[in-house]
């Protein structure tokens, strides 16, 4: 079978209110879909996620840099496509805008695949349809949701509602003391029962810096232990990960920006972190994702994807060392990708896990009004 159509289109979705990270503000998500059609007809869908602006620039990269590579050749060769791609953007980009690009193709490639085996994605790479661990994600600054260790406590709550026991929430974005307290805060409503992961965003400038936020914030969790401290650096501070993993107690997570196995192969080098959050639809689509998973393990390392719980359920279900998906309620305004989907092919969770879908391929389908909507002239 031949692709005889690659078609990208941009959206843009507001955020639902006020909205801040450690380092900078948020007001809506530009994804990039992609559609790739083989000449029986059929169709896979792929995506990513552009950032806060840049959703155009990625949409250029598949029309004019990446689609000229795939039109016109067999769906079913998708590692040799992918090196072609790669090679031919070299010069336009091996990083960025461009490989986000190609994770969109080569997500809507697996997912036509799998759609014309019939079979779940998960399926189609050999693993399980059985349910899978997960946490609610979220804990961002937003001044109009009250003071901050109210608005953490409240979150937590609503988590714990919708069947939640382990929780992540953000840090770097206040002095490490007002940080400290909105920790003490989400420890005392998790209780006894649940995981409180950190999440700073590239916080913080240096080794030191980022040493005294995180044993500030094991102090602020008492006798509980914390369950990771993601991204404390700049992502390209490899050798500086590296450090900070050697000297503090809580476990380092990072890689949600890190493009490529040739990066990933340098934070695993450096000994930069012991949970690597490679998201697929950034590291080079489901074929690089797989590729870093699988390194992953042969150092006893875990996997624990950034975003897009509708494709990482399939991914963390089809590799030995998946730890646990993040999981984002569409509720919370924050990760909204799950408004272009039909209500009923949105992932279905409880009880502290996400449940694979049934359905062919990645098992989401669009709401073309809702994207027609948001997609971009």
């Amino acid at each position: 079978m031949t692709i005889t159509r690659i078609s990208a289109r941009v959206v843009g979705i507001p955020v639902d209110k006020p909205t801040r990270m450690s380092n900078r503000d948020l007001t809506d998500r530009h994804y990039v879909l992609v559609e790739v059609t083989d000449d029986s007809g059929a169709t896979g869908l792929g995506y990513t996620y552009a950032g806060t602006s840049g959703g155009t620039l990625t949409k250029c990269a598949v029309d004019d840099v990446l689609a000229p590579v795939y039109l016109g050749a067999d769906h079913n060769d998708v590692h040799g496509l992918w090196s072609l791609a790669y090679q031919e953007a070299l010069l336009a980009g091996r990083r960025g805008a461009v490989l986000r690009a190609l994770s969109a193709i080569d997500i809507a490639l697996w997912d036509l695949r799998a759609k014309r085996a019939g079979l779940p994605l998960v399926s189609l790479l050999g693993g399980s349809t059985a349910p899978l661990p997960s946490y609610a994600s979220g804990g961002y600054y937003r001044p109009d949701e009250g003071e901050w260790t109210q608005a953490v406590r409240k979150e937590i709550e609503f988590n714990a509602g919708q069947g939640f026991t382990d929780h992540k929430i953000k840090v770097g974005g206040l002095s490490v003391a007002e940080d400290a307290r909105r920790v003490a805060a989400a420890i005392e409503a998790i209780g006894d029962t649940g995981r409180l992961a950190l999440d700073a965003n590239n916080a913080y400038r240096s080794v030191h810096e980022a040493r005294r936020a995180i044993e500030a914030f094991e102090r602020a969790a008492g006798d509980r232990e914390l369950w990771w401290f993601e991204e404390p650096l700049s992502p390209d501070a490899i050798a500086g990960h590296g450090e900070l993993a050697r000297q503090i107690r809580t476990p380092v997570a990072t890689g949600e920006i890190h493009q490529s196995r040739w990066e990933f192969r340098q934070l695993i080098e450096a000994g930069a972190a012991a949970v690597l959050q490679a998201d697929a639809g950034v590291v080079g689509g489901v074929t690089e994702w797989l590729r870093v998973a699988h390194a992953a393990d042969a150092f006893g390392l875990q996997m624990a994807p950034h975003w897009h719980h509708n494709l990482h359920v399939h991914l963390c279900g089809a590799v030995s060392n998946s730890l646990v998906v993040e999981y984002f309620a569409l509720e919370k305004g924050i990760y909204n990708f799950e408004q272009l989907l039909t209500p009923e092919t949105r992932l279905q969770y409880g009880a502290n896990q996400v449940f694979v879908p049934q359905r062919p391929g990645l098992g989401i389908e669009l709401d073309e009004e809702i994207v027609a909507k948001y997609e971009f002239a």
